[in-house]
C-alpha cells in the first residue's frame, strides 16, 4: 500500500470517528432498537458466561451470609446484619442507590440464644430439639416429667385438666420411621420436566396454594389452635414438645403461627424434637416407664422491630428514552432459625447478587434500569415484597384481621385495585426462591404471551439442560406480589434436590448443602435473562386484567398518570389464585 493510500484511510478513519463521536446517544439507541429482536445477544452472554465460571464470587457470598451472619429470622439483629452487609456490598461493587427501604409494621422480633435438652430418667441421654420461633425460653435449666397427651377437638381438654402443671408434654403422635427408599437428591429427569412444562387447568394441579378446603374448617383448626395454647399456660405446664417431620437428625422447624404479631407468641416454651427421640421417650410412656426431662432454653424477644427493611440497588438505564423503565430480580434474605438459611433463601439471594456483580463487572449498559431487592418478612406471608409493591405499583384495600389470617386458598379480595404510577413503568421481576438446584426452566404464570419470548431466551443454555417452559402458575413466593397487582413476576424452575427431603426450614439448612456448579450456572442464567429483558425494545406482555378492569389506552401505560382504580378481580380468574396468595395470611412455600 501506497504513502499516500495510508494517508487517505488515516483520514477517513478518523472522519468517521469523528462523525460518530456527533451521533447523539439517543440515535444511537434507536438504530440499535430498529436491529433489536428478542434473539439474545451472544457475544454479550459469552461474555456473562466466562465471567461468572470463571471468575465467580457466589460460594463467597453465600459464606458471608450463612456462616458469618447466619439464621436471618425477620426481626432478628442478624437479619438487620444481612440488610446491612447486602447494601454495603452492592455499594463497593459500584451499584447505584444501594439503600435499605422501610416497611411495617412487622410486630415483636426473636432470636434462640441457648438450647439445651436431655433425658435424666430412666437413663442419661441428649435429645436433639429447637425451640419454635417466637416461642419463649425456660428461664434457667428445669426439670419435669413427661407425659403424652392426644387432642384432636376442644373437648379433650378436660381430659387434661388439672393433671399438667410443672409437666413436659408430649404433643403429637409417634409415626412410623422407615429407611428411605431412595436417595434424598432429585433432579428432573426428561420425563419430569416435561410433566412440570404440562398445564393441567385443575386448580389443584394449576400450581395454586393449598391449605384447609373450607373456611369452617379452617375456623375450627384456628379456634382449637388458639384454646390449646392458652390451656397450657392455665394448666402451668413446664414446655410443650412436638414431633418433627424428617428423621436421620433432621429437624424441621419453622414458628409459632402469627408468632410474630404482638401478643401472637407461644405463652410456654415450645420446642420440635428430632423424631428418632420423640419416638424413644413415646414408647417409654406407653409401657407406663416414668421419663424425666431437663430443659435450657434461652430466647430473647425485641419491641424494636415493627420496621423492618428490604436491601435495594441498581444498575440505571442508559437508554434516554427507557432509563425510567425497570427490570427487577429478586429473592428473600430472611430465613428459620435453627440452620443458617442456606437453600431457604441465601442461595437465591446469592444468585441474584451474583447476577448483579456480573452485569456491572462486565460494564454492560442496559437500555432499561436493573434493580435487585432482597426481601425480608417471606417467611412470615411475603411481607416484604408486598409492601413493596403497595407502596410503589398497587394495592387492594387492608383486609380485615379475620381475612388476613386465612391461608390464600380461602381468601376473598378485599376491594378495588389501585395501580399506581410506577406499575405501568415495570419490565419483568424474576425471582429465585427454590434452594440450590440448578435451574431447568421457568414458570410463565399463565401468560402465554412470553413463552415464545423465553424460548428464544433459554436456547443459548440448552447444554446446560435448561429450557422448560411451564404456564402453570407456582405458589408461595415473592414473585407473586407482583403478579397479584397485574405485573409479569415470574419463578425460575429448579431441581428439586434435597429441598424437601433435607433442608427446607431445618436444621440442616446449612452452607455444605449449596452446590457450587448449580449455583454458578442459575446466576449466568438470571444475569441473562434480565439483561435480554432490559434491552428488547418493548416490555415484556403482560396477562390481562380481570374482565371487569377497565383496558388501559397506550398512552396510560409511560405516561405518569394519576392513581388508577381497578374494579375487584373475577374470583375465579387465574390471576385471582395468585393475588390470594400474596394478599396476607401465613406463606404457603
Amino acid at each position: 500500500m501506497s504513502t499516500q493510500s495510508q494517508h487517505l484511510r488515516r483520514l477517513l478513519a478518523a472522519v468517521v470517528t469523528i462523525a460518530l463521536a456527533l451521533i447523539p446517544a439517543a440515535t444511537v439507541y434507536a438504530a440499535a432498537a430498529a436491529n433489536s429482536t428478542d434473539d439474545p445477544d451472544l457475544d454479550v452472554l459469552t461474555r456473562i458466561r466466562d465471567e461468572g465460571f470463571r471468575r465467580s464470587k457466589v460460594m463467597e457470598i453465600m459464606s458471608e451470609l450463612t456462616d458469618n451472619i447466619g439464621p436471618r429470622l425477620t426481626g432478628s439483629p442478624n437479619v438487620k446484619r444481612a440488610n446491612q452487609w447486602t447494601r454495603d456490598q452492592f455499594a463497593a461493587w459500584g451499584l447505584a442507590n444501594a439503600h435499605l427501604e422501610p416497611w411495617g409494621p412487622f410486630g415483636r422480633g426473636w432470636s434462640q440464644e441457648y438450647v439445651n435438652v436431655r433425658m435424666t430418667a430412666p437413663d442419661v441421654a441428649p435429645l436433639i430439639a429447637y425451640p419454635l420461633a417466637w416461642s419463649p425460653g425456660t428461664n434457667g435449666a428445669v426439670k419435669g416429667k413427661a407425659i403424652a397427651v392426644k387432642i384432636e377437638k376442644i373437648e379433650d381438654l378436660e381430659k387434661y385438666r388439672g393433671k399438667l402443671a410443672g409437666m413436659v408434654v408430649l404433643n403429637g403422635d409417634m409415626r412410623d420411621v422407615k429407611p428411605h427408599e431412595k436417595a434424598d437428591l432429585s433432579r428432573y429427569d426428561d420425563k419430569s420436566l416435561a410433566e412440570v412444562a404440562a398445564y393441567d387447568p385443575s386448580p389443584e394441579r394449576r400450581g395454586g396454594p393449598q391449605g384447609p378446603q373450607t373456611r369452617e374448617e379452617f375456623a375450627r383448626l384456628r379456634k382449637l389452635r388458639e384454646a390449646v395454647r392458652q390451656f397450657w399456660a392455665d394448666e402451668k405446664v413446664l414446655a410443650v414438645v412436638e414431633p418433627s417431620r424428617g428423621d436421620g437428625g433432621t429437624v424441621f422447624v419453622q414458628g409459632v403461627s402469627n408468632g410474630w404479631r404482638n401478643n401472637g407468641q407461644a405463652l410456654v416454651p415450645t420446642l420440635s424434637m428430632a423424631i428418632e427421640h420423640f419416638g424413644r421417650i413415646s414408647r417409654l410412656l406407653k409401657r407406663d416407664v416414668p421419663v424425666e426431662l431437663e430443659l435450657d432454653v434461652r430466647t430473647k424477644f425485641y419491641d424494636d422491630a415493627a420496621t423492618q427493611y428490604n436491601t435495594i440497588a441498581e444498575i440505571p438505564g442508559a437508554d434516554p428514552k427507557l432509563k425510567d423503565e425497570v427490570v427487577m430480580l429478586g429473592a428473600h434474605l430472611d430465613s428459620w432459625h435453627t440452620g443458617t438459611g442456606a437453600t431457604d433463601n441465601a442461595a437465591g439471594s446469592a444468585v441474584m447478587m451474583e447476577a448483579m456483580r456480573i452485569l456491572k463487572a462486565l460494564d454492560l449498559k442496559p437500555r432499561r434500569t436493573i434493580r435487585i431487592a432482597l426481601w425480608t418478612g417471606e417467611e412470615e406471608g411475603l411481607l416484604g415484597s408486598r409492601a413493596y409493591a403497595k407502596e410503589h405499583f398497587g394495592s387492594r384495600p387492608d383486609p380485615s384481621p379475620e381475612e388476613r389470617d386465612l391461608p390464600a386458598n380461602l381468601r376473598r379480595e378485599s376491594g378495588p385495585l389501585t395501580l399506581k404510577p410506577e406499575q405501568a413503568k415495570l419490565a419483568a421481576y424474576f425471582n429465585v426462591d427454590n434452594g440450590t438446584g440448578r435451574i431447568r426452566g421457568i414458570y410463565c404464570q399463565e401468560n402465554a404471551a412470553v413463552v415464545p419470548i423465553f424460548e428464544r431466551w433459554f436456547e443459548p443454555f440448552r447444554d446446560l439442560s435448561a429450557g422448560a417452559i411451564s404456564l402453570r402458575n407456582t405458589s408461595g413466593t415473592d414473585h407473586l406480589s407482583f403478579d397479584a397487582v397485574g405485573l409479569p413476576g415470574f419463578q425460575f424452575i429448579q431441581d428439586e434436590v434435597e429441598y424437601s427431603t433435607r433442608t427446607h426450614h431445618s436444621n440442616m439448612d446449612v452452607y455444605e448443602r449449596i452446590q457450587r456448579a448449580d449455583m454458578m450456572q442459575n446466576a449466568v442464567i438470571v444475569a441473562s435473562f434480565v439483561y435480554n429483558a432490559a434491552m428488547r425494545d418493548s416490555m415484556l406482555p403482560r396477562k390481562p386484567l380481570p374482565a371487569s378492569t377497565p383496558a388501559r389506552g397506550p398512552e396510560q401505560k409511560r405516561a405518569e398518570n394519576p392513581t388508577q382504580t381497578i374494579l375487584p378481580a373475577t374470583p375465579a380468574s387465574g390471576s385471582g389464585a395468585a393475588a390470594g396468595a400474596a394478599s396476607g395470611g401465613e406463606n404457603q412455600k
